[in-house]
């Protein structure tokens, strides 16, 4: 006969009288309740508590941190706010250039220029990038050139081909794949002794691939040189965050991996910059590798092969995000410096609309890829079916 005592596990016994039963009964209850309980809702909540989300500017640019305001000049501001007005531009027109049929694969990236900018620009040249399929515009300021990253776009090989001073991976486009390789440069950086890291990108779905973990826990456990971000835009695809992971942040996954996780505005470029500067010192001082979680979104759809956000998203969530464009809260705090204008801004719009312009040029004169150069490419010895296919291929490309 089984029984229970108030707010306690429940004990089965077995007894032929009654009252004795009784008795054994109160007699275990009042031990236990003696004993200390293990409040589970308790340990909860001193995690949640952990995780606050660190703040410089508020959406109308004023400074709420002091602490969190990092130390750049005047000229480096400018130019952090020129990136973020590029990207925006370089948005727009690859969006258009998709539409128009002369771009390919493309991930939009309006939202989330603080979240990536801001924190590239916390790295150096030498550290490693390595980039999900929506992070082109770092890798572009990392050093790849326009046109390569237009000829990726269009799955042309040429858009891989990188120059050797370049330190940096093509795109991952397989869902958290990244952090693994990051991983694994991150090791390498440590043993080299190289006082640099590899920082890498995935998206909130990410953080639900196994690959995430296992790259945080392989990092973590080497004390590797790492830095990983999470680009929280609120949504996997279509999939809300809070129906991803019943996790309060996902910083604090860093947790499992025995790293430190940290939860940052990611609409605001001031604290993005100085999170991610202060977590790539932590890595090369052999510390270990950082999480960080960037709370942003993404204005456009996930990608421009069919997704359509209206399906998944209200307008009232779009305008409550719009109230915290990075761009408006950047410009509002340059301005109020005296660093920034409207006339500055039109300037940097009309030479990126000018540098794109010139970059798709060069990447329309790049010669199209033919299918026997694929078949040739598939074998170093190649059997006879497949020269049988590429006499074929190269008489039909021929004509």
């Amino acid at each position: 006969m089984s029984q229970k005592c108030s707010n306690t596990v429940s004990i089965s016994v077995i007894h032929t009288d009654r009252e004795s039963q009784k008795e054994f009964q109160r007699g275990k209850c009042d031990k236990m309740a003696k004993k200390k309980t293990i409040d589970f809702e308790a340990l909860l909540k001193d995690i949640n508590a952990d995780f606050p989300t660190y703040q410089a500017l508020d959406k109308d640019g004023n400074v709420v941190n002091e602490a969190l305001v990092p130390d750049l000049s005047d000229e480096e501001l400018v130019e952090l706010m020129t990136q973020m007005v590029w990207s925006r531009v370089l948005n727009e027109r690859s969006t258009a250039l998709n539409r128009q049929g002369r771009l390919g694969f493309f991930a939009p990236t309006a939202g989330q220029e603080a979240s990536q900018l801001a924190s590239h620009f916390a790295f150096e040249k030498e550290d490693v990038l390595l980039p999900g399929y929506r992070d082109v515009p770092q890798l572009i300021r990392h050093g790849l050139p326009l046109k390569e990253a237009f000829l990726w776009s269009r799955g042309h090989v040429a858009g891989n081909f990188y120059p050797e001073e370049l330190k940096a991976l093509p795109p991952q486009i397989i869902i958290g794949a990244q952090y693994v390789q990051a991983a694994g440069v991150a090791l390498g950086l440590k043993k080299r002794n190289k006082k640099n890291v590899v920082f890498t990108y995935t998206g909130d779905g990410g953080s639900s691939q196994g690959d995430f973990y296992e790259a945080i826990n392989f990092a973590g456990a080497y004390k590797a040189n790492g830095v990983f971000y999470i680009q929280n835009n609120g949504f996997a695809i279509s999939t809300p965050r809070e129906q991803q992971s019943a996790a309060a942040t996902l910083a604090q996954k860093a947790v499992a991996a025995g790293i430190p996780g940290i939860q940052v505005d990611g609409m605001d470029p001031l604290a993005v910059y100085t999170v991610s500067k202060l977590a790539r010192e932590w890595s090369i001082a052999g510390n270990g590798p950082v999480l960080i979680e960037t709370l942003t979104y993404r204005y456009g759809p996930h990608t421009l092969s069919g997704d359509d956000p209206t399906r998944y998203r209200s307008k009232d969530m779009d305008d409550e995000w719009l109230q915290k464009d990075p761009l408006i809260r950047f410009r509002k705090y340059l301005e109020a410096k005296g660093l920034w204008s409207e006339e500055k801004e039109e300037q940097v719009i009309e030479q990126t609309k000018e540098e794109i312009k010139a970059a798709i040029a060069e990447a329309d004169k790049v010669p199209k890829q033919k299918v026997s150069d694929f078949l040739k490419n598939m074998f170093e010895v190649q059997p006879q079916s497949i020269k049988e296919q590429i006499a074929f291929y190269e008489a039909k490309e021929s004509k």
